[in-house]
């Protein structure tokens, strides 16, 4: 199995459900703009297909015998993609404005098989609800440098759990990838050996 994607989150979600399985992980250089008009889950979609592509190009067609996953994952508040803020500032601007209130956590994803270019594409969303947030809180989670290039500026696996009052949907899929749909799409839809050959799932 390739990831695509540099996010550690993501491997070690991976490497949870697949623990004896190699996983190369590959980052993809595919540019992440936004396209004018396009939707948070057309966003999302379409970034993950893209690195997924991406990187099965990247390789002599003999070399593979592995599947390429992508992923790309928005933080949407009333309609709008948070995205990863690159300053302090902007860390405290997206806290404030998710403080107390519920937001969307929308993942995509996508399976490329590289020989074939047979693709699977799809999304997982879970609503997230936030605690109310004092100011000294959110400085002080901004002084662990948690939230700085992570969507929304917080980091569910990490110290940002504390920030959080509830979820309804996948926990992984906040995390960074819906692994209840990752596992049944490459289970069904590539025959991929999930638990090892030999089981029935």
């Amino acid at each position: 199995m390739i990831l695509a994607s540099a996010s550690p989150r993501r491997l070690e979600l991976l490497q949870q459900i697949f623990p004896t399985i190699p996983i190369e992980v590959v980052v993809s250089e595919q540019d992440e703009s936004v396209k004018e008009n396009e939707s948070p889950v057309e966003r999302v979609s379409r970034l993950a297909l893209a690195k997924a592509m991406d990187v099965s190009l990247q390789y002599d067609e003999d070399r593979f015998d592995a599947l390429v996953i992508g992923a790309d994952t928005e933080i949407v508040l009333d309609g709008k993609a948070l995205g990863k803020p690159d300053d302090d500032l902007a860390a405290e601007t997206m806290l404030c404005s998710l403080s107390g209130r519920s937001h969307e956590v929308i993942t995509g994803f996508a399976i490329v098989d590289p020989n074939t270019k047979e693709h699977f594409v799809d999304f997982s969303s879970t609503e997230v609800r936030f605690k109310n947030l004092s100011q000294e809180t959110i400085a002080s989670y901004i002084s662990t440098c948690e939230p700085i290039g992570k969507a929304g500026a917080y980091g569910i696996q990490g110290q940002g759990a504390v920030l959080i009052d509830g979820i309804n949907g996948s926990y992984s899929n906040v995390a960074g990838l819906p692994l209840e749909r990752v596992w049944e799409s490459l289970k069904t839809g590539f025959q991929f050996p999930v638990w090892g050959p030999d089981k029935k799932i």
